[in-house]
């Protein structure tokens, strides 16, 4: 897909103007115009892997970027098979997925931030958060009693304490951008009712039903105070050099296809490329040539 054409789907999912962003100026349901059946979406977003493993190469062999995805979203969002489906084709030597859970006993002993900035990516590589330190302006948000049991200092629990996370996380961007890392957030937007759909198939299919957890409807009972933590939590932290994408998803395919392109757009802006050989080394790699052709077995 030529460049200009991403930006121009993409323009309506790039939260550019955080202080007017409103949730329900997006449909869940929207696909950007385009309409395609399964087998021609399959086939659009192999075109996309194909220059993602590409760029991805380039990242690599070059060492000097690296770039961090983090996707958040409500249960059966379809988190886990977007990534597993945009980064399918990407080596695996240059991608690393972290998937963050209910913190630990060790975890809770130190910040917040602390177990997401130890599994960040290193220059030449893709680092995915499959959720991450957004849970904590988010889920403990919904839920405060997650935020007592962190074991901080309780005069620090004001009522200014999110600002001041939104301040932290909007620090801790910024310093990573300036030194390298390139990072883009993903809230995949599916609607109350899609998620209905979604939770009644896991039920009513035996093979699904290791997805589904009775927590999932306990937090489906939260929606509307989830709407309004991601809400806030978008039009605080989305800045020039950490953008959030709000991408519809209540079609798959088209959540998969959006999410390919915005990463394959910004990783197009990054001017990527091998890196270049000196004369000396060209001389080696000649010399190394001509004994090889020389051989004789």
């Amino acid at each position: 897909m030529a460049k200009r054409d991403l930006k121009k789907m993409l323009a309506p999912y790039k939260v550019t103007r955080p202080g007017k962003f409103r949730l329900k100026d997006v449909d869940p349901a929207d696909t950007a115009g385009l309409k395609a059946d399964k087998a021609e979406a399959r086939q659009i977003l192999q075109t996309g892997i194909a220059e993602l493993d590409e760029l991805q190469q380039k990242l690599y062999a070059q060492d000097r970027w690296s770039v961090l995805l983090i996707f958040q979203a409500m249960d059966a969002a379809g988190k886990d098979g977007t990534i597993r489906h945009v980064m399918s084709g990407v080596n695996p030597q240059g991608c690393q997925v972290h998937s963050f859970k209910g913190p630990s006993a060790e975890e809770l002993d130190h910040d917040y931030l602390w177990r997401c900035l130890k599994a960040l990516p290193e220059r030449g590589r893709i680092g995915i958060f499959n959720r991450s330190y957004y849970e904590e302006t988010l889920v403990a948000r919904v839920h405060p009693e997650i935020l007592r049991a962190q074991h901080m200092p309780p005069e620090l629990l004001s009522k200014k304490v999110w600002q001041e996370r939104f301040e932290d996380i909007n620090s801790v961007e910024r310093y990573l951008a300036r030194n390298g890392t390139l990072i883009l957030k993903f809230f995949l937007y599916v609607s109350a009712d899609e998620q209905k759909r979604r939770f009644m198939e896991r039920l009513d299919t035996p093979e699904k039903h290791w997805k589904f957890s009775a927590s999932d409807i306990r937090e489906r009972s939260y929606w509307d105070q989830y709407m309004k933590a991601y809400e806030d939590t978008i039009r605080n932290t989305s800045t020039e050099f950490a953008p959030w994408y709000v991408i519809p998803a209540d079609n798959k395919w088209f959540t998969r296809l959006a999410v390919a392109a915005a990463i394959i757009d910004a990783m197009r802006d990054m001017k990527l490329e091998y890196p270049r050989v000196s004369k000396a080394q060209l001389e080696q790699l000649a010399e190394a040539r001509s004994q090889l052709l020389a051989e004789k077995r």
